[in-house]
């Protein structure tokens, strides 16, 4: 079954748009990852409709969680750390047309995307949450599911950059940031995820998570 995603990446700076790389045949990158590369950071769908406590969704963020504040102090230091570092950020954000058609709807969650008609394009949602956001010299990358290398030019800013590592946060913990610190691994980055500026719907399943990912990423 043919599945069509849009997926966009843009310099903020500049304005333009990269071509995902071609894998190999047997689906892997043509050259793994070095570890010796460079670093970068990784922030995941921090927009409002995740992290505001108006938004809709509450996979990452429980309405009336208090680790709200701390997720975002947390994720605000990492940004700031890798700006003083000049270490370049990617903002990974989930957005969607009108009419849903990104959306393979084979689970409950994508239903509940489309009949909530939450994160489309150009939507208070779909915004960076205050503060949280790319400054002129940070990439964007636009995409429409959980792993942020997935139907996305990822791999290939990855790749331009020269990166060997990367450090990762965002929401939710067990979702789009497992799903994207697992491909990592897979490819052969060397993964470091900010714990604290990640987040699930509760502290069961954020640390569950966690500890899963310290099968393959080191958990700062």
């Amino acid at each position: 079954m043919e599945m069509t995603r849009r997926s966009l990446v843009t310099s903020v700076a500049a304005g333009t748009a990269t071509a995902a790389i071609a894998p190999s045949d047997d689906g892997r990158a043509e050259e793994a990852p070095s570890a010796a590369g460079a670093a970068a950071v990784l922030a995941i769908h921090y927009q409002n409709e995740v992290l505001d406590p108006g938004g809709k969704i509450k996979l990452g963020v429980a309405e009336d969680s208090p680790r709200r504040a701390t997720v975002i102090a947390a994720a605000r230091r990492m940004l700031d750390d890798a700006r003083a570092s000049k270490t370049p950020i990617i903002h990974v954000r989930i957005a969607f047309s009108a009419d849903y058609h990104e959306v393979v709807a084979t689970g409950e969650m994508w239903r509940r995307v489309v009949s909530g008609g939450v994160m489309k394009e150009g939507s208070w949602g779909a915004e960076f949450y205050p503060d949280l956001g790319p400054q002129p010299s940070d990439v964007v990358i636009t995409h429409a599911c959980n792993n942020a290398f997935l139907f996305s030019p990822l791999e290939a800013v990855l790749r331009k950059i020269g990166v060997g590592r990367l450090t990762v946060a965002g929401i939710a913990t067990n979702l789009s940031v497992e799903s994207t610190v697992r491909h990592a691994s897979d490819v052969g980055y060397a993964v470091r995820v900010v714990a604290d500026a990640c987040s699930a719907r509760d502290d069961e399943t954020h640390h569950a998570s966690l500890r899963t990912m310290a099968n393959f990423a080191e958990i700062a």
